[in-house]
């Protein structure tokens, strides 16, 4: 990668993603007063002045991780200290240098690449008298900041360009590449430990994630930009939801926020179920949500290879999701096993189809066709004693595929006529996989007469 990466790292809890979050403008990485929130590598592309770079944020280097994944935290540390460009060495002013913070300083020693000292937490000047001590750390520049006060963004930005390398031959492409809309965007989400991560590691030919029998090991959500056959996708990895209920702490309960955000975001949403459990609660609060947001999306069975030791085949599994999500039958079915990388292209493929579908607009008179031959075969019955009637349709939107039809008076059209209308226009418009938002209109007075 031309782009270069500016890494930061520290020990746990001085504010690291907060800098980030700060940065970026955004809320990129989960913050919480709990050490250790941080466990994957987290990045966000920036575009300050004439030059791109990503920001990454770390796990807390020392850390001894609630669900034992320390070893799992340490070596995403490290790859990203590996591809650094520019080490941000983040201390906090308030606690001063710490024997953690020197472990750290020791290890960053080795590191040959440029390198700032970031004092956060340093919410006014009274602390500014006693920076000197982090001299100590390393003979590097050191700057003052705070996020809660807003104090030093504009000078960190600039220590960070002034230590950039010279731009590499093709960063500028690639900064405006990484920072073009994909071609794709593809949310991750299920219930803990289906193999989201796994999944997305298959897809970035790269241990981006960190992957664990561990359920919840995802935090945050972490787009993941990847190539194939020429084209560039995005992928979100969310935090496994369980039922609120059941939520640990703040940390997974803004995880299950940001799930459903990354939901809304998304073109299309990649719903995940593990072959050897049944489809539980959480699974169905999450498809309300997909439905609710109308968006695309596909029914992924992993560990199909289990699966198929466990005897199951694609035909029970399709009739479980009929009878389980009844009014998301036109919803498609992959089954892939992660780890193998097994059927995973074609899971895009299919993914680049029913984005597909869901951007297409039909023809006002195709459309109107298929009304008429639809009042045809099973016209609307009479109500209040009088006859329903469609006068017109039209598709007003795509992403859903939106059609509105122009009737004499809606409360004469029943629900059951309705569906049956919706399924219609699913069998004969190419909206076969995706969700289509249909609404039935009343005439107004400018309209004229009914008849």
């Amino acid at each position: 990668m031309s782009v270069p990466k500016v890494v930061i790292v520290g020990r746990p809890n001085v504010g690291k993603s907060s800098i980030l979050n700060w940065q970026a403008g955004r809320l990129v990485s989960v913050v919480d007063p709990t050490a250790g929130v941080t466990r994957d590598r987290v990045g966000h592309l920036m575009f300050v002045g004439d030059r791109y770079f990503e920001m990454i944020d770390t796990g807390g280097i020392g850390i001894v991780d609630s669900d034992d994944l320390s070893e799992d935290i340490e070596r995403q540390i490290q790859t990203a200290i590996d591809q650094a460009t520019v080490i941000l060495f983040v201390v906090d002013g308030i606690t001063g240098v710490t024997p953690l913070d020197r472990v750290v300083a020791e290890r960053l020693r080795k590191v040959d690449k440029p390198k700032l000292i970031v004092i956060n937490k340093c919410d006014s000047t009274k602390t500014d008298a006693e920076i000197h001590e982090f001299h100590a750390l390393a003979p590097v520049e050191l700057l003052q900041t705070s996020v809660r006060a807003n104090r030093g963004r504009d000078d960190l930005m600039k220590g960070i360009l002034s230590i950039l390398p010279p731009p590499a031959e093709g960063e500028d492409l690639e900064g405006k590449t990484l920072a073009e809309e994909p071609e794709l965007k593809m949310a991750i989400v299920g219930r803990r430990n289906v193999g989201k991560s796994t999944f997305i590691n298959a897809l970035a030919e790269t241990e981006r994630m960190i992957v664990s029998e561990i359920a919840g090991t995802t935090r945050d959500s972490v787009d993941v930009r990847f190539e194939l056959d020429g084209k560039s996708f995005v992928a979100i990895d969310t935090p496994g939801v369980r039922k609120r209920k059941s939520l640990a702490n703040d940390i997974e309960f803004y995880g299950l926020v940001r799930a459903t955000k990354s939901i809304r975001r998304a073109d299309v949403v990649l719903m995940f179920f593990d072959a050897t459990q049944t489809i539980s609660q959480v699974d169905k609060k999450l498809m309300e949500e997909i439905q609710d947001n109308s968006k695309p999306c596909i029914f992924v069975v992993n560990k199909w290879d289990l699966g198929l030791e466990l005897g199951q085949t694609t035909e029970k599994w399709g009739k479980y999701f009929e009878n389980s999500f009844k009014s998301m039958r036109h919803v498609p079915v992959a089954f892939i096993t992660a780890k193998d990388s097994h059927n995973i292209k074609q899971l895009i493929n299919l993914a680049q189809s029913i984005f597909k579908q869901a951007r297409e607009r039909v023809s006002t008179g195709q459309l109107n066709r298929v009304l008429q031959e639809a009042i045809k075969d099973n016209p609307p019955h009479i109500a209040k004693n009088r006859a329903p009637k469609c006068f017109f349709a039209t598709q007003v939107a795509v992403q859903p595929p939106t059609i509105v039809v122009k009737v004499n008076d809606v409360e004469l059209f029943s629900p059951s006529w309705e569906r049956y209308l919706l399924g219609r226009f699913r069998e004969d418009l190419p909206f076969k996989e995706v969700p289509i938002r249909l609404y039935l209109r009343g005439k107004t007075k400018e309209d004229g007469d009914d008849e």
